[in-house]
């Protein structure tokens, strides 16, 4: 008959068995001990165990959250993303995976609930939800990658609940009124900002987008802009050094890149931008940055301008025009907005403005459209009138 119990621990005790499963990444054998009431219940434990590892698991102790994630971020998917994608991943994976009680814990052993508590901590020291949301997704993201290698066989993440609520959406964007737009029109102040800004309220383009214009997006014969690139920032990261980079890219989504009518107000602005962009080259001599020579929108010495430095530039424009801050996105909503009361059709309106859905215009003017509902003529009313 087996002995019932072998092992003491704690004063308790316990039957112990054990197994090795084959060598760790240092070529130490891997002995992993299994403990029960008795014989019977060790050995069922060591049955489950063997047949995750039948299952795909990896059975390296030392396959930490932290250091793999890690890895996994910076070799793998940095590779299939975009630089900008990339900085906002960096930045969740620095302030939000690295700090978390969880990071160095193996991966096949983190529980729902080792993160629902931290989740909950954040929750309660003032994070929001959309924010702990994108944690969530990029930590899903990558156990999603882990279960593929077999360093766990399941997501943890599945079974969380982000604390607190999704944040209400503002019925009403900000937009600017026919007399500060005239304001900015009518304005004296330097080419850039001015000039930037006007194309911004004339045609609904982001700023990234304005700044990524080049000379060939300009269709005059048919009137078209061709939006095809876009200035962005990300952080480069070289050990703890890290650095603001500009870099001129694809845009973020397929829809993005679109023709959209050229407005005859902006030609103007577009040709000054280039006579402008001419005497900084003459100027600056051979130091000019050659590279970017077709943008319409440059430094004076033709490297490429951070579209951070133009939303804080337009912060102080507006305050010499004493007009009541707006973000320089309210341009953007003040085109969209003519637009609807212009009668265009929504999906007209999300085509123009380069949206992946066209939910996402319903949603984001659903105050303007109400509006413009409201205009809307009473059939019936109109018969009984007859």
């Amino acid at each position: 008959m087996a002995n019932k119990t072998n092992y003491t621990m704690n004063g308790k005790e316990y039957f112990r068995i054990s197994a090795s499963f084959g060598r760790d990444s240092n070529g130490k054998l891997i002995r992993k001990f299994f403990y029960g009431k008795n014989e019977k219940e060790a050995k069922q434990k060591l049955e489950e165990y063997k047949r995750s590892v039948d299952n795909g698991l990896v059975v390296d102790k030392k396959l930490f959250l932290y250091p793999i994630m890690h890895e996994w971020l910076f070799e793998i998917v940095s590779n299939n993303i975009k630089a900008s994608t990339l900085d906002r991943y960096e930045d969740l994976f620095r302030n939000y995976i690295k700090p978390a009680p969880f990071a160095y814990k193996v991966i096949k052993d983190i529980q729902a609930i080792d993160i629902q508590k931290y989740y909950n901590e954040l929750y309660k020291s003032g994070k929001s939800y959309s924010r702990i949301n994108r944690v969530n997704k990029i930590l899903k993201y990558f156990l999603n990658f882990a279960i593929n290698e077999g360093y766990t066989l399941r997501n943890p993440c599945l079974k969380v609940t982000i604390p607190g609520s999704k944040e209400v959406i503002k019925n009403e964007v900000e937009t600017f009124s026919n007399e500060e737009l005239t304001k900015i029109l009518n304005s004296n102040e330097e080419y850039l900002i001015k000039s930037i800004s006007i194309i911004a309220f004339s045609t609904g383009m982001r700023v990234g987008e304005i700044l990524g214009l080049s000379e060939n997006d300009i269709d005059i014969e048919n009137n078209r802009i061709n939006i095809n690139q876009i200035v962005a920032c990300y952080t480069e990261i070289d050990g703890d050094t890290r650095k603001k980079v500009k870099v001129l890219q694809t845009p973020k989504t397929k829809n993005s890149i679109r023709s959209i009518p050229l407005p005859n107000s902006i030609i103007s602005i577009l040709a000054a931008a280039k006579t402008e962009k001419l005497k900084n080259k003459l100027k600056a001599g051979s130091s000019y940055n050659k590279k970017y020579d077709d943008l319409y929108f440059l430094t004076e010495n033709g490297n490429l301008l951070y579209p951070t430095n133009i939303t804080k530039s337009w912060k102080a424009f507006l305050n010499r025009l004493d007009i009541p801050y707006k973000k320089f996105h309210a341009l953007r909503h003040t085109y969209a907005t003519m637009q609807f009361e212009a009668r265009t059709p929504l999906k007209t309106v999300s085509k123009l403005l380069g949206h992946s859905k066209v939910d996402i215009t319903a949603n984001t003017y659903t105050h303007v459209l109400k509006k413009e509902e409201e205009k809307a003529i009473d059939i019936i009313s109109v018969l009984k009138m007859c």
